[in-house]
Order: C-alpha cells, then structure tokens, then sequence
C-alpha cells in the first residue's frame, strides 16, 4: 500500500476539485479518523479535510481497509464514509471488545428508534432522526422488558456511540431531565441486521427465563 499512498501525496492521483493534494499528515489523519471513528460525515467537527480525502479517494482507503479485514465504503445520499466490521470470525482491534449488556440495549435502543422514524418519515434532510433519552429508555423497557441504565451512565454510553458516528447528542433540559438525540444514518453500520437479529433473540430468550 505504500506505492499508492506515496501516488496520492505526491498528485499523481487526481485531487479533490478546488483542492490541493493532501499532506502526508493530513492523509494519514484521515485513515486514523476512520478507524478510531468507523462513520464519519461531511459535517463531522474537528477531523480536518478527513471526509473529503476519504471520500474522494475511496479506491485507496477500499485497498487499505480491506488489508485489515474491513469493508470501506461511501454512503454519497447520507454524506458519510464507513467501515464494516467482521460480521464474525476472530477480532484483535479495539472495536472487536465485546459490548457490555446495558451498552448493547442501548444500541438495540437507538436502532429502534431510527427505525420507528424511518416508518414515521420523521427523517430530517440530512438522514437523522430526532428523539429524547426517555424514548431510548422506554425502548429498553418494551423492547427487553428490564430497566435502562440511570441518567449518568446512559449518557456516557450515548457519548460512546456518538464518536462512533451513530448519534449527536442535544443540550440537556436541566427542568424535564432529558436530553435530546439526533440518531444518524451511522447506527444502521453499528448495528447491522445480523446483529439485531441476534440480539432480538437473545431479548426475547432473556424474557422467557423472566430476566
């Protein structure tokens, strides 16, 4: 990989238009934002020009990704870049940490909630959704029967998935003691189909033994 990327900084692959070829700081910015972030936007604060490069030069951050067993791709209508983590087999970075059981009903949670305003057409123009931490908390309790995490620790795990590119979280309402939430077309990468079906069942068999 290191002939294309010395090709890149060097401007013999195309630039972005109105750009200039990125530095050897910027470029390898860029490949960092994106493993440490998994979905960045266009509006994404404080990544620099990581968006465009990766965007624009999406065959080489493909090649590269795909070297470490990820899937990269561009999201053109969400105006988001991604990685598609491993749907199985054996992990050995960070991301590979298994999920606690309230940070995985919390994900659960904001799925469902993209969801229910993807069936409602509450979707904004640029693909978020808007809810409260009352909506995620009274989805853990239908969706798996059992009590959210309190106040504090809800919002460190939705910090969590919001550098993770699912969500950006309001400014909280110190008089109704919630917070409101823009969950962002990001949380359909962390939670893919395969692993809600997994986790429904594991909801629903929790259920069964009267978890």
């Amino acid at each position: 990989m290191l002939e294309p990327f010395r090709a890149i900084l060097d401007g013999e692959e195309t630039p972005p238009p109105g750009s200039s070829a990125p530095s050897e700081e910027e470029l390898i910015r860029a490949l960092q934002v994106m493993l440490k972030s998994q979905c960045i936007y266009a509006a994404t604060s404080g990544i620099g020009r990581s968006y465009e490069l990766a965007r624009h030069y999406a065959p080489f951050f493909r090649d590269y990704f795909a070297c470490l067993g990820y899937r990269f791709e561009v999201a053109h209508r969400d105006q988001m870049v991604f990685l598609a983590l491993p749907p199985d087999g054996v992990r050995h970075d960070a991301q590979g940490e298994r999920l606690r059981k309230d940070e995985t009903l919390v994900l659960l949670a904001l799925r469902l909630a993209y969801e229910e305003g993807l069936r409602d057409h509450r979707v904004s123009t640029d693909g978020t959704v808007e809810c409260t931490t009352d909506n995620i908390a009274d989805a853990i309790r239908s969706a798996a029967r059992t009590e959210p995490p309190d106040e504090a620790r809800l919002i460190e795990i939705l910090r969590l998935f919001a550098r993770k590119g699912a969500l950006r979280l309001g400014e909280r309402d110190r008089a109704e003691r919630v917070t409101p939430l823009m969950v962002m077309p990001g949380i359909t990468v962390l939670s893919p189909d395969a692993w809600m079906d997994q986790v429904r069942a594991w909801a629903s068999a929790g259920e069964g033994r009267g978890a």
